[in-house]
């Protein structure tokens, strides 16, 4: 198994030449109103103790730090369920699955398991390129970069441990459909982790190349008709969090919760695997 991990980090403040980023850049505005997302969101499953929910992207987790009136799926599940507790979260362009507790001693247990690593999560990414291994660990601490808050890069000094592990599940000619399992859960963990390694998420505006998947990119001979333009297949981080395994804070039971992989990124593979297959 391929291992990415710094060797010298008293001598390296950061990775070489690879700053994840130059300039200022900002996330990819959302595109459909959160007022319409609230009503594809998905209670996977609701107890007592906790509420399991298929978010999609572009809806904030939680509320926003400057604006607590965007619409956002803490405070939809507040306003269905009564009060819920924050356990963790997604990445507003991230999909899939995320878990709430509903009373202050799940939130408790919860919490206890985030912090001791001891949650297992699995995601489903579109990254680019083609990966030297199909099982790999990537062992690159991160931290934020002081001048641009919220955005994250390896740095072998300052930042904190951090590891992911991926296997391939379909390896394309120039993208792979990875499996990824992050050991940490640090900021951005995944989407730096590959960026340092040259296979950023296939669409990622902050640490990536791209900003939309668009069909003209795979399928030859692709043409538009007049005055026709063409729009991405999808525009959002091709990034799912597919599963959640934990312990049940109310009977101590393992259980564990999935999401399907959403229909921008099915899509996605579809044509992958009509126009990008070696």
């Amino acid at each position: 198994m391929q291992v990415y991990q710094h060797k010298n980090a008293r001598c390296a403040p950061c990775v070489a030449g690879i700053f994840v980023c130059f300039g200022f850049f900002s996330e990819q505005p959302a595109k459909m109103q959160p007022k319409n997302l609230i009503s594809t969101v998905e209670i996977i499953y609701e107890d007592d103790d906790i509420a399991v929910v298929n978010k999609p992207a572009q809806l904030l987790s939680i509320p926003d730090r400057y604006n607590a009136q965007i619409p956002n799926l803490y405070a939809f599940l507040c306003n269905r369920l009564g009060k819920v507790y924050i356990v963790h979260r997604l990445d507003r362009d991230t999909s899939g699955i995320i878990c709430f507790a509903k009373t202050e001693q799940a939130h408790r247990h919860l919490s206890l398991q985030f912090g001791q690593h001891k949650v297992r999560k699995i995601y489903h990414a579109i990254v680019e390129g083609i990966l030297p291994e199909p099982v790999a660990e990537i062992d690159l601490p991160i931290a934020e970069i002081p001048s641009k808050r919220g955005v994250m890069q390896v740095h072998y000094q300052n930042g904190k441990p951090s590891v992911t592990k991926y296997r391939i599940i379909e390896q394309f000619k120039n993208f792979a459909y990875v499996e990824v399992l992050p050991l940490t859960g640090r900021t951005h963990q995944i989407r730096v982790h590959f960026q340092a390694i040259g296979h950023p998420l296939a669409v990622d505006p902050l640490y990536g190349n791209a900003s939309g998947f668009f069909l003209s990119s795979i399928k030859k001979h692709y043409h538009l008709k007049k005055f026709e333009e063409e729009r991405p297949m999808t525009d959002r981080l091709t990034l799912h969090a597919f599963s959640l395994e934990f312990v049940h804070p109310g009977n101590e039971k393992t259980v564990q919760y999935t999401a399907p992989l959403p229909k921008d990124m099915s899509a996605m593979l579809k044509q992958l695997r009509n126009y990008n297959r070696f």
